[in-house]
């Protein structure tokens, strides 16, 4: 249990926590979309699975070249209107009005003009998508310096993220329908437009509602100018390297990198899965199956896993809770090769909620840890803060971990066998998917088990390094 209670100050207010946690659903809902709009470009548009994934892998590559040095400019900008929310407002607009255009698509044109279409636009969307969601992961690093209510906040910000996963498997579905399209490509081409003016709207708010940290104590920060460019881009890679020899951090970033992209390579599966290996290819009688079972797994995400994990961070500790929800992720990971039977289709949801466990415990505690790291970098190396470089280069391991697990994704679907133009599937072929469903996530997370059992920034440490930064600068 606790040893420290949260100060009064310390606390996040409710509105607060709902619009960081309104620019976080954003911040899922544009990749959550981009899964169910990529499949229709196998299925609808008949391009090959290989270059769909490829698609999906280089722009991420840029992304994650970007993320660094939108990281540095965040950290070290000083405006009247704060370090994080100009930039927050700016990206939003420039991410939502892209992906709307990226999926305009003409079915009569060939799968080559539909590739370089799509790779010219991502190239777009996610500079926008990085001018975005960097600054705001920084933001949530500083809007508290309490160990456990940055758990909360992260937990809260997670729960309403989560809407994302409930609302892109119906995505798929919605597109699927005769009776509300004429045909998929329409479907892709409207959805789009809804998805992309809603993510828009709910990536604002944060910039609106929610609070920074005071700047007067901020020291060290560069001069953003072309004039010192070179000055800036030595800064930048000498904090970098002070962020990648920070050991704990290392530890971070390598378990999510094994837990997420075990989960990402293997996630498109369980739609294949489904369709093909339970109704045999028949998307009218697998209905709306795929999209209950991808909306359990987020609602099982929201209403059980986050609630526990918060109460097992605040009980055991950060990295104690991490170990525990992996464990119980193994588990539903294991249960998927019986769950998924053709001959009694409600077992497929069995696992759905342990799998949770693994996803669901992931981001609430790893983002909650690194603005813990964030402390303990100030502590050694001094101002300037650097909670949006911090940011940047965490989602930049995920990022390349996740080109990477796209690709590998593409590859296993090429290896077993997969023919994206026939109707079904030879069960070999089925057999194989399913074998990488189940081995790939569970390495990866016993890997990861192994990656962070040295952590060891605990609540008593890191409030040892909270006094004594307040003792060098007062508070933020």
């Amino acid at each position: 249990m606790s040893k420290f209670k949260t100060a009064p100050e310390d606390i996040v207010p409710f509105v607060q926590k709902f619009a960081f946690g309104a620019g976080n659903l954003a911040n899922q809902l544009f990749p959550a979309a981009l899964g169910a709009f990529m499949y229709y470009l196998v299925v609808a548009y008949k391009m090959d699975p290989l270059d769909a994934a490829l698609l999906s892998s280089i722009p991420r590559l840029l992304d994650a070249i970007t993320d660094p040095i939108m990281g540095y400019v965040t950290d070290n900008t000083r405006s009247k209107w704060g370090r994080r929310k100009p930039y927050i407002f700016l990206g939003s607009f420039i991410a939502g009005i892209t992906f709307i255009m990226m999926w305009q698509l003409n079915p009569e044109d060939s799968s080559n003009f539909h590739f370089w279409y799509i790779l010219t636009l991502s190239f777009v969307f996610y500079i926008g998508y990085t001018i975005f969601a960097t600054p705001l992961i920084g933001l949530g690093y500083e809007m508290t310096s309490d160990y456990n209510e940055r758990t909360r906040l992260m937990a809260s910000s997670q729960i309403i993220g989560q809407l994302a996963w409930m609302i892109a498997p119906w995505i798929w579905w919605v597109i699927a329908q005769p009776n509300i399209f004429p045909t998929q490509t329409e479907g892709v081409r409207t959805v789009a437009i809804v998805t992309g003016i809603a993510c828009l709207i709910l990536a604002i708010l944060p910039s609106i509602f929610c609070k920074e940290i005071d700047q007067t104590n901020l020291t060290g920060q560069s001069n953003l100018s072309l004039k010192d460019f070179k000055k800036n881009m030595l800064n930048l890679f000498k904090g970098m390297k002070e962020i990648l020899t920070n050991q704990q951090f290392l530890r971070v970033c390598g378990a999510t990198f094994l837990v997420f992209n075990g989960f990402q390579i293997v996630a498109q599966f369980s739609l294949f899965i489904i369709v093909y290996y339970m109704f045999n290819g028949d998307y009218g009688v697998a209905g709306q199956w795929p999209a209950w079972y991808n909306t359990l797994a987020a609602a099982s995400t929201m209403f059980l896993v986050i609630p526990i994990i918060t109460k097992l961070a605040t009980k055991y500790g950060k990295k104690n809770a991490f170990i525990i929800s992996t464990f119980i992720s193994i588990i539903g990971y294991g249960i998927k090769w019986w769950g998924f039977n053709p001959e009694i289709t409600w077992l497929m949801f069995i696992q759905v909620p342990f799998m949770s466990f693994g996803i669901g415990g992931l981001f609430t505690l790893m983002m909650s840890m690194t603005a813990d790291l964030c402390d303990l970098d100030e502590l050694r190396n001094g101002m300037p803060r650097k909670e949006g470089t911090f940011g940047a280069v965490y989602w930049l391991m995920v990022k390349i971990g996740s080109a990477i697990a796209l690709t590998l994704s593409g590859m296993i679907l090429s290896f077993v066998g997969w023919d994206q133009n026939q109707p079904t599937q030879t069960m070999e072929t089925l057999t194989n998917l399913r074998i990488a469903d189940v081995i790939v996530p569970i390495v990866a997370a016993l890997l990861a088990v192994v990656t962070m059992w040295n952590y060891n920034v605990t609540e008593e440490r890191a409030n040892e390094i909270r006094n004594e930064l307040i003792k060098r600068r007062g508070r933020l």
